[in-house]
């Protein structure tokens, strides 16, 4: 296979990254092996392994390497080829049950099968095949797949394993002097039947060399070094505080206790921590010094590979608030540092700052963020459980760090909170850092602040006004827009501006999706002075679900648009998956991705990437959890920030944070209302998209489908104006996701957002755009939803943007 020369590149800018990215959870010291031999594969993401999740987080790269191929290049014989026939013939059948299944599922409730099919999970089978393969050593590969549009569930098959994968690894652990049962998923799934398993990968999903990564780590080429950025818990001892997948309220009454916050308040024990994750060596972390100066914190951190093999760990520090007006969890993650390698025996020391203003409660009651008087406990350590006391901070009063509107509405509920507070004796000895509250006092944030209107906004008509208010649109194809393939300057882009102004210098910005590299069309033509997709029109992931006629009119349309003209080719790299980045603990990795990113933007003519997405993994169902990087904003935040650092040094490349916010199961997403308390809100699902905004500059923002507090995220001018423009300082451009009214519930609890109301909230794109979405900004104007003046300083955005995306462009 013969590779451009920014493939070849790419993928050796990204072979180095992935074993970063995988967490070994148990180890027996087997592995590494001394070299390729027989080996014995099983499992359904051997031959069938995911290197990403569906929908969006689909990247349709030139190639993917199986765990199999992966495997056979490295040099290893596989055993077990006639299982793996049978396990492909076992999956056909599954499959063929599943399609019909929903399309069964469609018909019974009213809706198109595309739709209906869009992100489901089928489960996986149950199957009778014996365990035959020569060699002392097997690797059993455990794969999950999920994406946008459905959630995951419980059961067995998803998050659940089945009874066949839990007699099939016990057997094999039993059966083979090694083994390793090997994690090809997006996210966790309940090990608790299976934990006897001496060695466990989480490989994750890494893009197009997921198979060749698993291989360079069982030969010891490369070591795994990765850290969990959410927790792993058995089914029975999930968090059920708050609603998840209900059609149409989901409270989130657990409040500010998400992930590790929950598990370490409330004293349940998980199967594997926040943050854990072993190496082929083993290290010591131990304070070496503190102190407090100015209301910053550092922990210094001496780190001794005490092993037999090189390796980075990766120091975390925790720091536990005192209770007072507001509950708090037992300790919230305020920083983390991971070493550069370390050779066996060598020790290196790490810095772990933060501003102890970041770590301040909302206090709701007052609309102001507080620092409480009393002892803040800082925790060291390599994981949310193995944290030890290092010092304590002790701040001599209340603090208000900053007052703001109280915003946002109310839920129905109060928030849960602990009966009993977890408490830990400290030791005597423990340093205290004395901190005064003077120099921490509250800022000054200015709202409502008027904004320049572009001289070309001011000449404007309405009409113009509206159209530069919503995406390009081309009503023949309104459809193709809701698989992300409206784009007609680059083939398979998810949408554009409109062009109605290129005579004037503001030419369209073309946006592609796909959090794990650019979503883009393999193959295409140019035809009528446009880019058409060739080959890929459905992703193979939904073509299934695509009625007969559909699939017959659609193959006709490929065969007349191949005859027009050549059948030109355009390759993305596919990324890890956003979590799998994430557990690298290293944000210089996560920039090295986005700098790819923004090199094949630019090759490709993409000027804002629909990326990244940066909501908390608040329930292990979530159907896009794999695309977001952590229950944890911190984590979070940093993270979106390294990849927007990387695109965003490309000029004329720019990233689109998202989704802002509460956006957090995909059940009924276009219609569903979060209920969430302010300080649940402001603490943990809108502070990682600060982090991000304060640190990185994103120049483009958009929006979630759900309604939050009973008001559609985009029509929210608290959220948008106060909160993003005003407190986080955000100058770019706001625009929705995309509002496709063909996939929403035929008579949903509350109706679909307004395009007038939008543009009145200061959302500056309405996508992917309609003539429908037009005419309601116009009717807006003449019946007083939205002003002119609204209009231009949008669209003022809208052109300011275009106009330096465009420089480079």
């Amino acid at each position: 296979m013969k590779l451009n020369d920014y493939e070849r590149e790419h993928l050796d800018r990204l072979r180095p990254i992935l074993p970063e990215c995988t967490v070994l959870l148990k180890r027996s010291g087997d592995f590494p092996l001394a070299g390729p031999g027989q080996l014995a594969l099983f499992g359904g993401g051997a031959r069938r392994t995911v290197k990403g999740g569906t929908g969006s987080g689909e990247v349709n790269s030139r190639f993917f390497v199986t765990v199999e191929e992966g495997l056979e290049r490295a040099g290893f014989t596989i055993t077990t080829g006639p299982w793996l026939d049978a396990y492909d013939d076992v999956m056909a059948r599954a499959r063929e049950d599943f399609v019909r299944e929903v399309m069964a599922r469609a018909e019974r409730n009213g809706t198109s099968p595309l739709f209906e099919g869009m992100g489901a999970v089928m489960p996986e089978p149950e199957y009778e095949l014996p365990l035959e393969g020569a060699g002392d050593t097997a690797v059993y590969v455990l794969s999950r797949i999920a994406g946008e549009g459905n959630d995951r569930s419980l059961g067995a098959g998803d998050f659940g394993l089945t009874r066949t994968e839990i007699r099939d690894i016990l057997a094999l652990n039993r059966k083979y002097r090694r083994f390793m049962l090997v994690l090809n998923v997006g996210g966790p799934v309940d090990l608790s039947p299976v934990m006897e398993v001496r060695d466990i990968l989480l490989l994750s999903q890494l893009g197009v060399e997921t198979g060749s990564a698993l291989a360079d780590l069982l030969l010891g080429r490369t070591y795994p070094s990765g850290k969990l950025t959410a927790t792993w818990a058995a089914e029975k001892d999930l968090p059920r505080l708050g609603d998840f997948g209900r059609q149409d309220e989901t409270r989130y009454r657990e409040g500010v206790y998400v992930g590790y916050r929950y598990y370490d308040s409330a004293g349940v024990e998980p199967l594997f921590p926040f943050g854990f994750g072993l190496g082929y060596t083993d290290f010591t972390v131990v304070p070496a010094g503190a102190e407090a100066r100015d209301g910053q914190i550092t922990v210094r951190a001496r780190v001794t590979n005490t092993g037999c093999f090189p390796g980075r760990e990766t120091a975390q520090l925790y720091v536990s608030v005192p209770a007072g007006r507001l509950d708090q969890p037992f300790q919230t993650l305020a920083a983390f540092r991971k070493t550069p390698e370390l050779a066996p025996g060598e020790t290196g020391e790490v810095e772990l700052s933060f501003d102890i203003r970041e770590i301040a409660s909302f206090d709701e009651e007052n609309a102001r963020w507080l620092l409480e008087r009393g002892d803040y406990v800082l925790r060291l350590g390599t994981c949310s459980r193995s944290g030890r006391p290092a010092a304590v901070v002790r701040l001599d009063r209340d603090v208000t760090v900053l007052r703001v509107r109280n915003c946002l509405g109310e839920p129905d509920f109060t928030d849960w909170r602990p009966e009993r507070p977890r408490q830990e004796a400290l030791p005597a000895d423990l340093p205290v850092l004395a901190l005064s509250g003077d120099g921490l006092e509250e800022a000054v944030c200015v709202y409502d602040a008027p904004v320049s209107p572009d001289p070309l906004a001011e000449t404007l008509t309405d009409e113009e006004l509206a159209y530069l208010g919503v995406g390009a649109f081309d009503p023949e194809e309104r459809e193709l827009s809701v698989i992300g393939n409206a784009g007609e300057l680059v083939a398979g882009a998810a949408g554009e501006t409109v062009g109605i102004l290129g005579d004037r210098g503001v030419p369209a910005l073309v946006m592609a999706d796909g959090p794990a590299g650019l979503r883009l069309a393999r193959e295409y033509v140019t035809y009528r002075d446009r880019t058409r997709t060739v080959g890929q029109t459905i992703p193979e992931t939904m073509a299934a679900f695509l009625p007969a006629e559909d699939r017959r009119r659609a193959e006709e349309e490929d065969r007349r648009l191949r005859d027009s003209g050549p059948v030109l080719n355009q390759f993305a790299t596919a990324i890890p998956i956003g979590t799998a980045l994430a557990q690298t603990w290293d944000p210089a990795l996560a920039e090295v991705c986005g700098d790819i990113v923004g090199e094949e933007m630019e090759r490709f003519g993409v000027h804002l990437w629909l990326a990244p997405a940066l909501n908390i993994q608040r329930d292990v169902r979530c159907g896009r959890n794999f695309e977001y990087y952590a229950e944890d904003p911190l984590v979070s935040g940093l993270f979106a920030a390294a990849v927007t650092r990387g695109v965003q040094a490309h000029p004329g490349r720019a990233v689109t944070v998202k989704h802002f916010a509460a956006n957090n199961q995909e059940t009924n997403r276009f219609s569903n209302n979060s209920q969430v308390s302010r300080r649940a809100m402001r603490e943990i699902y809108l502070r990682g998209f600060g982090v991000c905004i304060r640190t990185a500059h994103p120049l483009a923002l958009m929006t979630s489908y759900n309604l939050l507090n009973g008001v559609h995220t985009s029509e929210r001018r608290d959220l948008i104006q106060d909160i993003a423009r005003a407190e986080f300082g955000f100058d770019g451009i706001v625009m929705t996701d995309w509002v496709i009214r063909q996939m929403e519930q035929s008579s949903p609890a509350y109706p679909s957002p307004s395009a007038a109301k939008v543009a009145a909230a200061g959302g500056d794109l309405f996508m992917p755009g309609s003539a429908m979405d037009v005419g309601q900004i116009l009717d807006g104007i003449a019946d007083g939803t939205v002003t002119r003046a609204q209009l231009r300083e949008n669209a003022s955005r809208v052109i300011r943007l275009a106009r330096r995306l465009s420089a480079r462009g």
